[in-house]
């Protein structure tokens, strides 16, 4: 008896096919807060910044925000010091993604 026949009997309501398995991926929620987040365009080294400020949620959905902006934006960034920091002068796009979501924001400077 080979693997397959052995497989049967342990399994007999399995059906064998090469279609790949489809896996449910469930949607993470972010907490969305009261405040609004801070919005606000620097220059960093002579190079244009966006920052983004308050989130009150754990890091842990803030760095999910963070890769979220990132992609969407196709831009460079990083999560440090409790905010987002995106490479280019992106506030209003990056303000339209938040209020989608559900957020408060406020934009500051410039």
């Amino acid at each position: 008896m080979d693997l397959k026949d052995q497989l049967k009997n342990l399994f007999p309501d399995h059906v064998e096919t090469n279609e790949p398995e489809q896996v449910e991926e469930q949607e993470h929620v972010l907490y969305v807060q009261k405040e609004p987040m801070i919005c606000k365009f620097e220059k960093r080294k002579g190079k244009p910044t966006t920052i983004i400020e308050g989130y009150e949620g754990s890091d842990e959905d803030f760095k999910i925000l963070a890769k979220e902006i990132k992609t969407k934006l196709s831009v460079g960034g990083t999560f440090k010091d409790d905010s987002i920091i995106i490479q280019g002068d992106y506030r209003d796009k990056i303000m339209a993604i938040l209020k989608e979501k559900g957020f408060k924001t406020k934009r500051v400077g410039g």
